[in-house]
């Protein structure tokens, strides 16, 4: 009999502190696939925000603690394509003058994944009997489309889902405006993106917003709340999960 890999999943920043509903999802789908799961007690945050504020000193003291927290394991998933584009492709530039430690983030890097992308590319995972019935439309998050190349694989699975109709928005792979620190700092650029967004949303006429990123889905969600939309959002893996339990994003507190 083969081995069940074993996954260690990275839960991100925001769903430990938002929606750990997303981490719960990811795990189900992960055993549901035969993966043996860890969620290694000593992850912390990617270092993204500091990659991205220019601040590299405390960028490469966060990678060498996720390094060591996540050595041992077959696979590292991630349920968010911005999370694991910094583990796999920005680590090993760290660590350029630190021989060691490159080949280290290296290996790290080789063996993470977004978590749809690794239930397809990897697992080549088939969904058991799942009904939806909804009209939903998809949000293409900038790090995983263009960092990772997540884009059909989303699609593929949403696709054996009985009764979810897919409704491709205009400019689904165009920015939300989120962007981490982006948003903070440039408030006013990106609600206007934001506004163009929701303007999308809207006109595919669907009731549900998916996307990988919570970051995005938050921004989105958020912006749609303040307009009095009806459109909800989730996290695909909560859907792919078939855990419709949690209210959705923006209208849990």
């Amino acid at each position: 009999m083969e081995k069940s890999p074993r996954v260690a999943l990275f839960v991100t920043c925001l769903v430990d502190l938002f929606r750990p509903s997303v981490a719960f999802s990811a795990i189900k789908l992960l055993q549901d696939a035969g993966c043996e799961i860890d969620v290694p007690d000593a992850q912390t945050c990617c270092g993204q925000p500091a990659f991205n504020s220019g601040d590299r000193k405390s960028t490469t003291d966060i990678a060498r603690q996720v390094i060591e927290a996540f050595d041992g394991y077959d696979y590292v998933v991630v349920p968010s394509g911005s999370c694991a584009g910094m583990i796999k492709k920005h680590y090993t530039e760290l660590f350029e003058a630190e021989p060691d430690w490159r080949d280290r983030a290296d290996a790290l890097s080789a063996k993470t994944f977004e978590l749809v992308s690794f239930l397809v590319d990897v697992l080549d995972v088939t969904l058991p009997d799942l009904t939806h019935t909804v009209r939903a439309t998809y949000h293409d998050s900038c790090s995983g489309l263009r960092e990772l190349g997540i884009q059909s694989q989303p699609r593929k699975l949403l696709a054996g889902v009985d009764g979810l109709d897919l409704c491709e928005m205009e400019g689904s792979d165009i920015c939300c405006g989120f962007g981490g620190t982006f948003c903070v700092k440039y408030g006013e650029i990106s609600n206007a993106i934001v506004e163009k967004k929701t303007a999308s949303i809207e006109a595919t006429g669907a009731d549900l917003l998916l996307a990988g990123d919570l970051g995005c889905l938050m921004n989105m969600a958020g912006k749609l709340k303040r307009q009095g939309s009806a459109v909800q959002a989730r996290h695909i893996a909560e859907v792919l999960a078939g855990d419709l339990s949690s209210p959705a994003i923006g209208e849990d507190g």
